[in-house]
């Protein structure tokens, strides 16, 4: 009987390892489908649809037919999301570029202001995501929750700039892990956290509108 008992949990394990798996190859497959600079956007959007299933409890969710619908439904959408990360990008790194051509005693003093700025940003990109396939809003609006859900939650958000530098900094030591493990991993480490954020300011919420009634 405990036999059983472990063959079932190794099954389950193995179960579970090839789903995650499958979702990475799914991920880098239509990232290259899209030729990357018009696939990337969609396909991590499609990746972190089907991880939000398993993390609000539907683990059963067919995994390819929920990521092709969701990568068809949020081709544009997804791909105006990724022109806006990109440009704010690519406005810091022309700071950066700015800040080490023209070094002075002025400019040295703006490093920590670009800091913070540019560790905000990053904190926001955890949220962009989940916030998009979670709820339905407008671009600006997910950019606009995204800052207020990493101001209102540092304890999640400490932990996952904490787990995804760890994730990245592991990957490097195994390359071609990556093909299985990497997408994947950081879809699951932003979008529970994430969705018990979204729990946590709707139950706030509701508890707000339940005193204004009485």
């Amino acid at each position: 009987m405990e036999t059983l008992g472990i063959w079932g949990g190794l099954h389950k394990m193995m179960d579970w390892i090839s789903k995650v798996a499958l979702l990475n190859v799914l991920w880098i497959s239509f990232s290259l489908f899209g030729l990357v600079i018009f696939g990337f956007f969609p396909s991590t959007i499609a990746m972190f649809a089907v991880v939000r299933k398993w993390v609000t409890g539907e683990e059963d969710t067919p995994i390819f037919k929920t990521f092709w619908a969701a990568y068809k439904k949020e081709f544009i959408k997804s791909n105006l999301l990724g022109l806006v990360i990109v440009s704010i990008g690519f406005v810091l790194l022309l700071d950066l570029l700015f800040l080490q051509k023209f070094q002075s005693s002025f400019t040295s003093l703006l490093y920590i202001p670009f800091l913070v700025i540019s560790l905000i940003f990053v904190c926001m990109l955890f949220y962009t995501i989940p916030i998009f396939v979670h709820f339905e809003m407008k671009i600006s609006q997910v950019i606009k929750n995204s800052f207020f859900v990493m101001i209102i939650n540092p304890i999640e958000t400490f932990f996952m700039l904490i787990g995804s530098f760890v994730i990245c900094f592991a990957l490097t030591y195994v390359p071609p892990i990556s093909l299985l493990f990497s997408g994947n991993l950081l879809a699951l480490l932003f979008m529970k956290p994430a969705c018990n954020a979204f729990n946590k300011i709707g139950n706030k919420h509701r508890m707000y509108l339940e005193e204004r009634r009485t």
